[in-house]
């Protein structure tokens, strides 16, 4: 019964290591990714509509992003929501597609930027911890309800353990490889 509710609840695991790599997706490294720049918000004909939706995001160099609207009236909109987006990159218009040069980080912003992405990756693992307690709250109120036994609780608890370590595992792991490539010239 309790490896039923703990895979029941892997999606939630899941999110939260989805919802990390999101984060560390918009991290800007000093290496261009699509990833800056394909959730920025531009007012097109008065909807806020995301980038990604509206253009073609490619990076032709490792410092550049380009950017090709499918509809070319849409430039200078995507030019202003850039602007706007705190991201420190001023665009650069050609009539027919808006570069983006990522410049290179001084040591100090690396190092800055490896403390946020532990931060980010510490708030990862908390939402994995309170997913088991929640779980666990789950197989301690099924055994005294009389639905598992206590083999079944402590059953239970090692496999939910699994899962969380299974998790956090992957974490660590999307953690330091972004914290490389921050680190990397």
């Amino acid at each position: 019964m309790t490896p039923e509710i703990i895979s029941k609840k892997q999606p939630e695991f899941q999110k939260a290591v989805d919802h990390l790599k999101n984060e560390l997706a918009t991290l800007r490294t000093g290496r261009a990714s699509t990833g800056l720049v394909e959730n920025i918000v531009v007012d097109f004909y008065g909807t806020a509509t995301p980038l990604m939706h509206m253009a073609q995001i490619s990076v032709p160099e490792p410092r550049m992003i380009a950017i090709q609207p499918f509809d070319k009236n849409s430039l200078k909109d995507i030019e202003k929501a850039i602007q706007a987006s705190n991201l420190g990159i001023n665009p650069v218009n050609d009539g027919l597609y808006i570069r983006l040069t990522i410049p290179q980080m001084t040591e100090d912003r690396r190092k800055e930027l490896v403390r946020v992405v532990s931060q980010m990756a510490e708030k990862a693992r908390i939402s994995v911890r309170n997913i088991r307690e929640d779980i666990w709250k789950e197989i301690q109120t099924m055994e005294k309800d009389g639905k598992i036994g206590e083999d079944g609780k402590i059953s239970g608890k090692e496999d939910l353990q699994k899962m969380v370590d299974k998790f956090n595992d992957e974490i660590k792991k999307i953690a330091e490889a972004k914290e490389k490539e921050v680190l990397t010239i």
